[in-house]
């Protein structure tokens, strides 16, 4: 008899295997949001609608999960980027729009700064990772928004990126501290006079 197998030479997932993986992510990255990267297995199940049992096969150790969350969403905000400049609104508009999802991602992974700075070795190859994913899609919207004559032209991204995520660092310490309109305003400030 033969099996179908994947290109990593396991079986392909079922339909609901897949459904079910994909909702354990989605709720391990709301309760990360809210309750931190510790945040008890049984949260994350019962805001999937699945059992710890399903947590631990898809994701055997706490630190399985958290990098699958971080590797998705940085997926997904890599995706935007290209997305959003296909849009009608304009290269300066996908990167205000782009640079909006990259603060709700910077915000939410607050949390992660002391995991990234464990000892874990596992947690290692997540900046290298992030840099490698992201810088590329900031630097298309850069170039595209100054080939349209929409921001000064010269802007390097992980500057740009460095700096959003500094402005990001005082979200939540202070009731009067609004990192996105910082943001906003540092964004404003490539345009073109």
């Amino acid at each position: 008899m033969s099996e179908s197998r994947t290109a990593a030479g396991k079986p392909p997932q079922r339909a609901d295997a897949r459904r079910n993986a994909g909702n354990v992510l989605e709720a391990a990255a709301a309760v990360f949001v809210t309750s931190g990267v510790e945040a008890p297995i049984r949260e994350i199940a019962a805001r999937a609608g699945v059992g710890t049992a399903t947590i631990y096969r898809h994701y055997p150790t706490r630190a399985d999960l958290i990098l699958a969350v971080y590797r998705l969403q940085v997926e997904a905000l890599a995706e935007a980027g290209p997305a959003l400049l296909a849009g009608e609104a304009g290269p300066h508009e996908a990167l205000v729009q782009w640079i909006d999802r990259f603060v709700d991602f910077v915000i939410t992974k607050q949390g992660l700064a002391s995991v990234l700075q464990s000892d874990e070795p596992c947690y290692d190859p997540l900046h290298a990772y992030f840099l490698e994913r992201l810088v590329p899609v900031c630097t298309q919207l850069l170039d595209a928004a100054a080939a349209a004559g929409e921001i000064v032209p010269g802007q390097d991204a992980h500057e740009l990126m460095r700096g959003v995520g500094s402005l990001c660092a005082g979200a939540g310490t202070a009731a009067y501290y609004d990192a996105r309109r910082l943001v906003k305003l540092l964004v404003n400030g490539l345009r073109r006079a």
